[in-house]
């Protein structure tokens, strides 16, 4: 069994950065991937960021060049690097890795980002 522990999350003004992190409670096996979800009150969940085991990374059009996910192995943690935030990045963001063993997701952590 694996826990993953977000962290990060807060109130920013629009244009402002946030960093969000995920910790996992062990070793990340190869083959994985790692993902960051949002979901705003009332809105469907929405897959932002993607990466692989191979370093390849996918974005979300209305998040791409403005956020950057990233991964330390050696810690098992996934971030998400968020610049230049906007009202409706608004949401609770998820984490979610799938390695060989499972299916792992995050209790997720609210990011406001006001006028």
């Amino acid at each position: 069994q694996v826990q993953l522990v977000e962290s990060g999350g807060g109130l920013v003004q629009a244009g402002g950065s946030l960093r969000l992190s995920c910790a996992a409670s062990r070793r990340i096996f190869n083959p994985n991937s790692m993902r960051w979800y949002r979901q705003a009150p009332g809105k469907q969940r929405e897959l932002v960021a993607t990466i692989t085991s191979d370093g390849t990374t996918t974005y979300a059009d209305s998040v791409k060049g403005r956020f950057t996910i990233s991964r330390d192995n050696a810690k098992n943690t996934v971030y998400l690097q968020m610049n230049s935030l906007k009202l409706e990045d608004t949401a609770v963001y998820t984490c979610n890795i799938n390695d060989l063993l499972g299916n792992y997701w995050g209790q997720g952590t609210q990011v406001t980002v006001s006028s």
